[in-house]
Formats: structure tokens, C-alpha cells, sequence
């Protein structure tokens, strides 16, 4: 029987792998408490936290007519960020995936009504919210496997919860521990381009708005006391001011995690800290004693459609 041990609402924003020196003269003269966040996550979690498989929820990588998880034996080559290659350039990455954890993730998908395809295209491509958070919790640990799940763009976030419960179903199902990551921000409004550079240092007055930085320090503060229940409620709230990815991140891991049912409380690494405009923090979520809740059953969606029934798709894998 498998478990989740841990699970964290993390980061992955460009500033962490650029060069020191670059993130001062950004943040005048002082350093992104970002990275020393991760450096002291990895160091207390992930260099001493009993797991197999990393399980990255990424908020970059928006998929259209399904939800599709990795199952490459290995995923490896060099990173270049077409959002921003002058400072993600020619990273490299290397890391065992998970196919069958992959596999047995997409076969609960018609159990909770949603379509989930694992895809082993060594092709396919991979994105910074995964490679990032790689770098700096996974590099140097060989053994650890790794696999991402896209956003789906057609999807809202009840589809969001639906994945998270068929990962986390799946997981159970497993011999797997695993550890979630929530990869992506809280408001998530850029600055434009003309003002940007004025607004690219770490303070919160530079987040986008008032509202912006009111609404993520209220759900940062609900999350530490463990009270998932009131984000979940709240949720058409936060989406007035746009945080990335509608949040679907964070949705998938609380759907595997018992929704309104988890009360596990945050523990905050670092500073919540501005990007050009958006709202940047990790959180993390150690296990309860006994576990997390086990994920909520989804009721029967007339509106489901097997796959067998829908659009004709070509071929997965």
C-alpha cells in the first residue's frame, strides 16, 4: 500500500537559477530568500524524507483535451526556456521517471469521470516549473524518480480535484511513497513590459495590486493554520485576481489529499516574496500522523464521456 509523505505549494519562478550576483543587483543587494527556502527544504525534507517518486503538479505545462502524466523510464537533455532563454539556457536535467506509477495514475481516471493519459515520448517536452524545483531538491539524488502532470486548459476546478483524486487513489494502490508538488504561485498578474524592470525586486509593494497581495497573504495565512477547507471554499474569490494556472496546482494536490478533509497546517520556507508582479511562496505540508485523508470518491458525471465515445484521438504513448 502506497502513501503520500509529504507535500509542498512551491515556487519555481526564473529568479532561483539565476547566478547570485544577478539576484542581487535585482533585489538591491540582497539575495531571494526563494532559494534559501529550497536549500533549507531540501536539506530538513528531501535529503532526510523516506520517499520514491516526486510527483510535480506543474502549473507550466497546459495541456488541452486531457490530463497527461510522464511515463518516461528517464527523462534527460538540456533546458532552454522559450519564455526565457537569456536566463534559462542549456540547463541540463537527468532523472529516472515512473512508468508504472504513471500508468496506474491515468487508469483511475473513468472511476473519477475525467480523461488522464500517461504519454512515454522521450519527445515530449519539459518545462521549468519541474526542471527548477529538479535542480534544487532532486539533483545529486540519483535513485529518487520524478514525473510531472500537466494543467489542463479546458479544465475547471472540479477536473482538478478529479485528477488529484485519481492520483491519489493510485498512489494508495501502489508500493509507492510518494511526495506532491504543487509547482506554481499565488496571484499571478505580470506587470506590463514598459514598468516591468521597475518592479523586479523581491518586496511586496511591487506585487500587481492591493488586492492581489491581500488575497495571498490571507490564503498563505489559512494554509499554515491548516485550514484547506476555507481555500477550497473561497476559491471563485481568488480567482478574481488571477493566480496562475487558476491554481489548478494546488487543487490537484489537495484533491489527492482529502480536500476539505486535510487540515494539515504549512510550514513556510522563506519569505513570500514579489516576481515582476506575482505573488511567489513554498509551502510545505508534512504528512499527519496517520496520513493524509484519502481522496473524496467522485460521483457519477452524466456529462462524462469514455474515451471509447469521445473525440478520435491518435494514439497515447
Amino acid at each position: 500500500m502506497g502513501d503520500v509523505v509529504g507535500a509542498g505549494l512551491l515556487a519555481h519562478v526564473p529568479t532561483i537559477v539565476l547566478s547570485e550576483e544577478t539576484r542581487r543587483e535585482l533585489n538591491h543587494g540582497e539575495d531571494s530568500t526563494l532559494v534559501s527556502g529550497l536549500r533549507q527544504l531540501r536539506r530538513e525534507v528531501f535529503e532526510t524524507l523516506d520517499y520514491d517518486t516526486v510527483v510535480v503538479l506543474d502549473s507550466h505545462w497546459a495541456t488541452t483535451v486531457e490530463f497527461v502524466v510522464t511515463a518516461q523510464d528517464r527523462r534527460s537533455g538540456l533546458f532552454t526556456s522559450e519564455e526565457l532563454p537569456r536566463g534559462m539556457q542549456r540547463r541540463p536535467y537527468d532523472f529516472p521517471g515512473d512508468p508504472d506509477l504513471a500508468h496506474l495514475i491515468a487508469s483511475k481516471a473513468e472511476k473519477h469521470s475525467t480523461w488522464i493519459t500517461a504519454i512515454d515520448d522521450h519527445s515530449l517536452p519539459i518545462f521549468y516549473a519541474t526542471t527548477n524545483l529538479w535542480e534544487f531538491l532532486g539533483q545529486g539524488l540519483p535513485e529518487k524518480r520524478w514525473i510531472s502532470i500537466g494543467v489542463c486548459q479546458t479544465a475547471d476546478g472540479e477536473d482538478a480535484y478529479r485528477l488529484g483524486r485519481a492520483l491519489g487513489d493510485a498512489i494508495a494502490d501502489s508500493d509507492r511513497k510518494a511526495v506532491l508538488i504543487a509547482s506554481g504561485a499565488m496571484s499571478h498578474t505580470f506587470w506590463p513590459l514598459r514598468q516591468l524592470r521597475d518592479h523586479e525586486a523581491a518586496g511586496r509593494e511591487h506585487i500587481h495590486s492591493r488586492e492581489a497581495l491581500a488575497a495571498d497573504l490571507e490564503r498563505i495565512e489559512w494554509l499554515e493554520a491548516g485550514d484547506h477547507k476555507r481555500v477550497i471554499d473561497t476559491m471563485p474569490e481568488f480567482l478574481r485576481v488571477r493566480p496562475e494556472a487558476k491554481f489548478m496546482h494546488y487543487q490537484m494536490m489537495i484533491g489527492a489529499l482529502g480536500e476539505e478533509q486535510c487540515t494539515a497546517p504549512a510550514r513556510q520556507y522563506g519569505e513570500y516574496e514579489n516576481s515582476v508582479g506575482t505573488g511567489q511562496v513554498h509551502l510545505w505540508f508534512d504528512r499527519p500522523d496517520g496520513g493524509f485523508p484519502s481522496p473524496k470518491a467522485t460521483p457519477v458525471d452524466p456529462d462524462f464521456v469514455r474515451q471509447s465515445g469521445g473525440p478520435d484521438l491518435p494514439a497515447a504513448g
